[in-house]
């Protein structure tokens, strides 16, 4: 079973470089972190953690974007686009019709390349760089390619990516071709790519930068910093809860890490550390059943279907250090079907912000837990967005309304006008989104 507990005092092992190691989160091994190239433990296999001699504490951080965090980080600046302070919108409507104290949106589609995987590569490559490695790899749901591929060609890397053949979004992909990444379609699902390159890395054919690699969840913390520092400026206190969707489990891995910290430095109090609450989509909800059953690892869903490709996810490789980071915070985790989904896609676009199915999970999530009463009317939440409207456009546009038809004049326009929603495009078009 994992142990994530910090010890209060941190001394750093003889294998640390400038204050900075990696950690077995199973059996406790301290590994060198840039003498070797290694993702998981060599004694046991386990998940790895990266560890510091020190704490920070909020009175260090300067600056702006993830960089402004680098006494969290293991540099003091990565390969930068740069990335991070992404907005935290109001969204007024939302939190009237769910009725919570506040509800707050975090855009991380507002990242570079419209995702939060922006935050993980700006160190994950960094990294790559002192290994001094010739290849970049992931497999991906299209986030993490687009966001590799970007990455890569600023810091001149060759840069290979392995997608589910015809399961990737056309906007992500479109990314990751034209940042120059060579893109291989695997015959089988995300899990199945990650398994590829998990054996290439072994082989030493490539440099993996998928969230198994403990550096990108470090910049991924960055948001959980984000959030406590933003949301304490306007209110004077953190939030209750923060719900995001699940599908690696990276995100809500990092948030935890993030908390932890600093707990462990003073600056944060337990008693206010937010809930991490997960939502999954109901065809590909491993972590869900998890929390329900109370088992400390998933078990792997082989079939896996979901309109929120960037979670299309069966066996989250971050469970150890997620389905803890759930628990000890007091949150849950939620399935939402792809119905609930769209709803929420569609009611987030209404107060102005465009985010792509899987970010409007953490919505749907939401909604579903306040109406069962697990989340109550006085909390105050931060919903996480991770990408931008447009990296799936197809769902978009089978989201929203479709164009009426009309004739080249002003006349005709005004008619169309006084028709409103009831013109026989409109209604067309809503039929043809009501059958799928």
């Amino acid at each position: 079973m994992a142990d994530l507990a910090l010890p209060d005092r941190p001394d750093a092992p003889e294998v640390a470089d400038d204050g900075v190691w990696l950690h077995c989160i199973e059996c406790g091994h301290e590994h060198a972190p840039f003498e070797d190239i290694i993702y998981t433990c060599t004694e046991c296999g386990g998940l790895l953690e990266v560890r510091y001699d020190r704490y920070p504490t909020f009175d260090e951080f300067e600056g702006t974007g993830v960089w402004r965090y680098n006494a969290a980080l293991p540099f003091e600046e990565g390969v930068t686009l740069p990335e991070g302070n992404t907005p935290l919108h109001r969204a007024p409507r939302l939190r009237k019709e769910i009725g919570v104290r506040n509800l707050r949106i975090k855009h991380e589609g507002m990242n570079p390349t419209g995702s939060f995987k922006d935050r993980g590569m700006t160190v994950g490559v960094r990294v790559a760089e002192k290994l001094d490695v010739g290849r970049l790899a992931c497999a991906s749901t299209g986030n993490t390619s687009a966001a590799l591929a970007a990455y890569g060609a600023r810091a001149d890397l060759q840069t290979l990516v392995l997608l589910p053949a015809g399961k990737v979004a056309a906007g992500k992909i479109a990314q990751a071709s034209l940042h120059d990444a060579r893109i291989l379609e695997v015959d089988g699902n995300f899990d199945s790519c990650l398994d590829i390159v998990q054996d290439l890395a072994d082989r030493g054919e490539a440099y993996l930068l998928n969230s198994l690699n403990p550096f990108r969840l470090e910049g991924q913390k960055t948001i959980g910093l984000e959030i406590l520092e933003s949301f304490y400026d306007e209110h004077g206190r953190f939030p209750d809860r923060i719900v995001l969707p699940v599908g690696n489990a990276g995100n809500t891995a990092a948030l935890y890490k993030c908390f932890r910290e600093m707990v462990a430095s003073g600056d944060l109090a337990p008693g206010d550390v937010p809930k991490l609450t997960g939502v999954q989509a109901e065809g590909a909800a491993p972590m869900v059943e998890a929390i329900e059953e109370g088992l400390d690892d998933t078990r792997r869903w082989e079939d896996v279907e979901t309109v929120a490709t960037a979670i299309r996810i069966g066996n989250p490789v971050n469970a150890p250090k997620a389905l803890p980071g759930i628990r000890e915070t007091g949150g849950t985790a939620v399935a939402v079907s792809d119905s609930e989904i769209t709803d929420a896609q569609r009611a987030i676009a209404e107060e102005g912000i465009g985010v792509e199915p899987a970010s409007a999970a953490s919505v749907a999530g939401l909604r579903k837990l306040r109406e069962s009463g697990v989340v109550g009317s006085g909390e105050d939440v931060v919903c996480l967005t991770t990408g931008h409207l447009l990296k799936d456009p197809d769902a978009a546009a089978a989201a929203g309304s479709d164009p009426d038809p009309v004739a080249n004049s002003t006349d005709a326009v005004l008619r169309s006008l006084a028709g409103g929603s009831g013109t026989l495009g409109g209604v067309l078009g809503r039929l043809k989104r009501l059958l799928g």
